[in-house]
């Protein structure tokens, strides 16, 4: 019994450390703001949210695509986060910090129990909790699906390991699949956990081999069949977020990307991830797809790495099977996300490294100690140099989180260390407006809607600007008719904001005929779609037109 007490102990000073580690290095972003951009808005300006945890808020968060997708989970820990915390930014991101914390200290509970050793799965915790590449997952409010999925994520590696050692199988085997279950409604990216699962399996379990090298056919079939209900939950999830996607029309199609480019993006987002993995810098809120415009040595190139790394990773599975596992591990999370199946304009996203970057923790954590041998020395050299990694990554993390401080801070750091990012400039345009640098907000639109002449919300945005400012200087009606007649035929259907920023141009080049018969429309769109908060103003300004008058913000 005392044997045993002891180990427990350690394991639970150690998960306590690690926890208080993750705490320590995000502890600044409290001090944050709420960022300007994308689901950010989707939390600031959604009324159900606002509303806080109420009965109807829990219906309509399983029953709502917003924000192009289904995690009522996350929707729910937002609105008790409203309830407890107010409407500041810092309540939010505590939370965040705190799922953070625990996720990184439930992995080492994870890992230690599946592999029975302490000091590897301390490291690889430890570098899991204050890697760089989590800092968008962390300090982002939007990225909470990351690290509310991640608890339950690593809840579900201890049920396994529970599972493995047939510990209480019945009520190990509900608290795997209760954990698969709220990990998807938290964030729909879980649909990898049995396949990982598979992989804990034959490393560090040995379930899928008789001895120590051959895999055994019978024992193989037994594993799937085990996880038949976590692979028919997670293909649910995958259903239910296909339809959430398609039905707000995110995802890409092959006319617009082909696939050969889907592909060769694919596999640089990989040798990508590797490199920030190894060597974390210049790292970006969004990175610009390429579309077809990657030069072909790169995919080439990526492409050589990968099956090298994996052709490595699987020669080594006798004696090191941790390699195969961890590097199969970071493969195999990253599909869903890789762009595929492409949703959004990103080549690829820190956020989207969240769990895979676990997997080469792993590799690393059972690797470095393999590669330099038992002997006392070595085993000192590589304690130090492992509290040396954690304590540089540590100091990186910190110093990327004041990029995180606000919507200006976050795409001036974006544009510094990417070329030609159309949505960083609109974003900082965006977030010039707030502050009212209405003429830096002019060059940044400009400059994204000259990257990206089909960038609709920017064109339209900016078309805005020049035909409604106060400022003369600002003014520039023929280009603002121009850039809203784009906007308008870029619309897949009648958008009455569109159409108001068309109205308001024609308007403001003197075109009032022409500002009438579209704002007509543009009301009758917005009555149409019962929005009365847009329609009021709409009414106002059509009146204006009709009185030969242009409408100034």
């Amino acid at each position: 019994m005392a044997r045993a007490l002891g180990p427990a102990r350690s394991r639970a000073a150690l998960a306590s450390l690690i926890f208080a580690l993750a705490s320590a290095v995000y502890l600044p972003m409290r001090g944050h703001e709420w960022l300007n951009y994308d689901d950010d808005l989707c939390i600031t300006h959604v009324a159900e949210v606002q509303a806080g945890l109420t009965l109807k808020g829990v219906g309509w968060a399983f029953t709502t695509f917003q924000c192009a997708n289904w995690f009522p989970l996350t929707w729910l820990s937002w609105m008790l986060d409203l309830e407890l915390h107010g409407q500041g930014a810092g309540g939010f991101l505590l939370t965040n910090l705190l799922l953070h914390a625990l996720a990184s200290a439930l992995f080492f509970l994870a890992l230690s129990s599946l592999t029975g050793e302490l000091p590897r799965s301390a490291f690889a915790a430890a570098v899991f909790a204050v890697h760089p590449l989590h800092v968008e997952s962390v300090a982002w409010i939007s990225a909470r699906k990351d690290v509310l999925s991640g608890v339950f994520f690593m809840l579900a590696l201890l049920a396994f390991a529970a599972v493995a050692r047939a510990q209480k199988p019945r009520a190990a085997k509900l608290a795997l699949f209760a954990s698969l279950a709220f990990g998807l409604l938290a964030k729909p990216t879980l649909v990898t956990l049995p396949c990982v699962l598979l992989l804990l399996d034959a490393w560090p379990l040995g379930r899928l081999a008789r001895g120590e090298k051959n895999p055994d056919a019978r024992r193989l079939a037994h594993a799937l069949i085990e996880k038949l209900p976590l692979f028919a939950l997670a293909a649910a999830s995958c259903l239910v977020t296909w339809r959430a996607q398609a039905a707000a029309g995110v995802v890409a199609s092959f006319d617009r990307l082909a696939l050969g480019d889907r592909v060769a993006n694919a596999l640089v987002a990989y040798a990508v991830y590797l490199r920030q993995f190894a060597w974390p810098s210049r790292l970006a809120v969004f990175y610009p797809h390429a579309g077809s415009g990657l030069p072909i040595w790169q995919p080439l190139l990526a492409g050589a790495l990968l099956l090298g790394l994996t052709w490595l990773a699987l020669r080594s599975w006798p004696r090191r099977g941790y390699l195969a596992v961890g590097w199969l591990w970071f493969l195999g999370m990253l599909v869903p996300t890789i762009g595929l199946l492409q949703v959004g304009s990103q080549a690829h996203a820190d956020r989207y490294m969240y769990l895979p970057l676990a997997g080469l923790a792993v590799a690393l954590a059972w690797g470095a100690p393999d590669l330099l041998g038992g002997h006392a020395w070595r085993r000192v050299a590589l304690a130090g140099a492992g509290l040396l990694v954690v304590g540089l990554l540590a100091v990186a993390t910190r110093l990327q989180l004041r990029h995180w401080h606000d919507s200006v801070a976050l795409f001036e750091h974006a544009l510094a260390v990417t070329e030609d990012n159309p949505i960083a400039h609109a974003q900082l345009g965006a977030a010039y407006a707030e502050r009212g640098r209405l003429d830096e907000t002019v060059r940044h639109y400009r400059e994204a809607v000259r990257i990206r002449p089909d960038f609709r919300k920017a064109a339209n945005n900016l078309a805005w600007l020049l035909a409604t400012a106060r400022d003369p200087a600002l003014r520039d009606p023929a280009y603002a008719v121009s850039l809203a007649e784009r906007a308008v035929a870029l619309s897949a259907a009648p958008d009455p904001a569109v159409l108001d920023t068309l109205a308001a141009a024609y308007a403001a080049a003197g075109r009032f005929d022409d500002a009438v018969q579209v704002g007509q429309r543009a009301l009758r769109e917005a009555e149409s779609k019962e929005a009365p908060a847009l329609a009021e103003p709409l009414r106002a300004r059509l009146a204006l037109y009709r009185e030969q008058r242009a409408y100034q913000e």
